[in-house]
């Protein structure tokens, strides 16, 4: 084993190997985190393009009179001067405490 270390090429060869694997600008661990910031960059675009497509979708309704009205009445509770509103809340959509201490 010792002989072998003794030859300049394989001293060269073991040098160049440490050097791009962990000190060079361009190493292993550095293309490794780079390829992990693409991932994560092309994650990021899916969402943003499903959201787009959503938006897209809620525009499309806004764009008519009938959407218009409906996201009036059922966000805002808006109505007509001739009609009553009456929210119903169901038992379990209704926020209770609980003493169990």
């Amino acid at each position: 084993m010792l002989k072998y270390l003794k030859n300049i090429f394989v001293i060269i060869i073991i040098f160049f190997a440490v050097w791009m694997l962990f000190i060079d600008s361009n190493s292993l661990m550095i293309h490794h985190e780079l390829n992990e910031d693409i991932s994560d960059l092309e994650n990021e675009k899916e969402y943003y393009n499903k959201e787009i497509e959503i938006d897209k979708k809620a525009i499309k309704e806004l764009s008519t009179e009938e959407g218009i009205e409906k996201l009036a009445r059922e966000k805002y509770y808006m109505k007509k001067d001739n009609e009553d509103i009456y929210i119903i809340e169901y038992e379990d959509s209704l926020k209770t405490k609980t003493n169990d201490e």
